[in-house]
C-alpha cells in the first residue's frame, strides 16, 4: 500500500462514520491517527455526546471485531480477561475468554471501576497479550482500546492511575455540538426509537484487518527529519522544567508523539513529518500525562493553556 492509498482509505472511513455521527471531525481524525500508530484513546465528555456510538461506528467502518465492557464498581479482573473453568465432562480446565479478546474494545465509563480491575488492562494495552494462570494468550494484532469517562460526576468514580493514563496515546475532549450540529442531530434521530444502530444507518465496512495492517506498514515509511525529532525531545524536556508542572512527560510520550505525527502526515498525503504535525497533536498526547504544580492548581491554570504555552516557547525547526 502506498501513502496515497492510506489517504484514500481514511477518506472512505470518514465517509462511513459520517453517515451516523454528526460533526466530531477532529475526534474522528484522532481516532484514525491512533489506529495507524497502534495507540489507545481515552474519550472524555459529558453523557449524551455520542462517545459510545462513535466507537461503535468506528469499529463498524473498519470491519473489525468489536466488544464493549460496561465498567461498574463490582466488576472483577476475571470479568474482563476471562478465566479457566473446570469442565466436569472432560475433567479438564477450559479457557473461557473474556470480552477483552476483541480487535476494538470499548471500555465504557472506565473510571467507574476500582484500580484493581483497571489494572487488568495494563498488560493488554502495553504488550497486547493476557496472562491467565501463568499462560500467555496473545490478543489480536489490531487490538485497540477506546475508553470513555464522564468528567462531571465525582461520586462513585475511581481516577485512573498515572501508569494506566500513560498507556493511552490520546486523551480527547468530546464537547457539546454546535447549534447547527445539534439541530441536525435532533432532526436525524428525533423521529427514531431506541438507541441508534450504525448498521441500520448504512455504515458499512470499507476495510479489514489485513488492509489496516498494510496501511500501518505504509505509515512506518514516513520520514522524520532529525530536526523534528530534536524538536519533540525539546518539547518533552520543557514539560519537566516549568514551575507550572509537578510532573512532566515521560520518554514514552515523546515516542508516541513521534509515531502519531507520522500517521498524521500520512493522512495528509505527505511522506515526511513537519513541525505542524507535532504542534497539532501535542495537546492530545500531553494533557493526561502532566500533573499541575500546587501553585498552578491554586491559580486554576488549565493544562491546555500550559501545553500551548510550552509549544509556543519551544523553538521549532524551519
Amino acid at each position: 500500500m502506498q501513502l496515497a492509498d492510506v489517504t484514500t482509505l481514511a477518506t472512505a472511513i470518514r465517509g462511513e462514520i459520517g453517515k451516523a455521527i454528526v460533526g466530531q471531525h477532529e475526534v474522528v481524525d484522532h481516532l484514525l491517527i491512533a489506529l495507524l500508530s497502534r495507540g489507545h484513546v481515552l474519550l472524555e465528555g459529558p453523557p449524551g455526546t455520542a462517545k459510545t456510538f462513535l466507537a461503535q461506528s468506528f469499529a463498524r467502518a473498519l470491519g473489525l471485531d468489536f466488544g464493549r465492557i460496561q465498567f461498574t464498581p463490582d466488576l472483577m479482573p476475571g470479568d474482563i480477561l476471562g478465566s479457566n473453568l473446570f469442565n466436569f465432562q472432560t475433567s479438564q480446565f477450559t479457557l473461557t475468554r473474556g470480552p477483552i479478546f476483541r480487535e476494538i474494545l470499548l471500555a465504557d465509563e472506565i473510571n467507574r471501576t476500582p484500580p484493581k480491575t483497571q489494572a487488568a488492562l495494563l498488560e493488554a494495552m502495553q504488550e497486547r497479550r493476557v496472562t491467565l494462570d501463568g499462560a500467555i494468550h496473545p490478543l489480536p494484532d489490531r487490538f485497540m482500546v477506546v475508553a470513555t469517562q464522564n468528567p462531571i460526576e465525582s461520586q462513585g468514580v475511581y481516577p485512573l492511575p498515572e501508569a494506566q493514563l500513560d498507556r493511552f496515546l490520546f486523551k480527547l475532549l468530546v464537547d457539546y455540538p454546535s447549534a447547527e450540529e445539534e439541530a441536525r442531530i435532533v432532526t436525524q434521530y428525533g423521529a427514531g426509537q431506541g438507541a441508534p444502530d450504525p448498521v441500520a444507518l448504512g455504515v458499512t465496512a470499507v476495510a479489514d484487518a489485513a488492509l489496516i495492517r498494510a496501511a500501518c506498514s505504509a505509515v512506518a515509511s514516513v520520514i522524520m527529519a532529525q530536526s523534528v525529532t530534536d524538536y519533540i525531545v525539546r518539547l518533552m524536556r520543557a514539560t519537566r522544567d516549568t514551575a507550572d508542572l509537578f510532573a512532566g512527560a515521560s520518554p514514552r510520550a515523546g515516542v508516541l508523539l513521534a509515531s502519531a505525527s507520522r500517521a498524521r502526515a500520512a493522512l495528509d498525503g505527505r511522506d515526511y513529518v513537519i513541525p505542524d504535525d507535532v504542534k497539532a497533536l501535542a495537546g492530545a498526547v500531553l494533557r493526561h500525562r502532566l500533573l499541575l504544580s500546587p501553585a498552578a492548581e491554586i491559580e486554576g491554570k488549565p493544562i491546555e493553556a500550559i501545553v500551548g504555552d510550552l509549544v509556543t516557547r519551544t523553538e521549532a525547526p524551519r
